[in-house]
């Protein structure tokens, strides 16, 4: 039931867009910080930096008049305003357990304030290293 369910929103969303194009655009961005885990037991609860990435990404229906789904200078603007808060800052006089879930979570209640989050935001992505990553997605 769920499989017909599904399948009939689907159907019904594509009917709504008729020909226009729906994809996701994202824009990525680096800063410099640090931070401890003040709730943790380990290496973490020790003052270290990390060299952080953080990426946005909003969906939505390509404008047939310019071409685009979003301004990539919105998006831009948006995260130079994150950058400027945390670059070369200690993160919890901005955030008191900074983990990288907790960035996440503070860097989506600011796309609420500024209106990114009602441009169809699809995901928030912050890397603490290469290979270390917290994600929340829009479902």
């Amino acid at each position: 039931m769920i499989g017909v369910m599904e399948d009939t929103r689907v159907k019904e969303f594509k009917d709504m867009l008729g020909d226009k194009e729906w994809m996701t655009v994202s824009k990525k961005v680096r800063f410099d910080a640090a931070h401890f885990l003040p709730n943790y037991i380990g290496k973490c609860q020790n003052l270290h930096g990390h060299s952080w990435s953080i990426e946005i990404a909003v969906e939505g229906p390509v404008d047939e008049h310019s071409g685009m789904v979003v301004d990539f200078t919105i998006l831009s603007t948006f995260l130079k305003g994150i950058c400027n808060t945390f670059d070369h800052t200690l993160l919890n006089g901005k955030i008191p357990n900074p983990t990288a879930e907790n960035i996440v979570k503070y860097i989506k209640e600011q796309s609420t304030i500024n209106g990114i989050g009602g441009k169809g935001l699809r995901w928030i992505k912050v890397w603490e290293s290469e290979d270390s990553m917290a994600m929340w997605e829009a479902i």
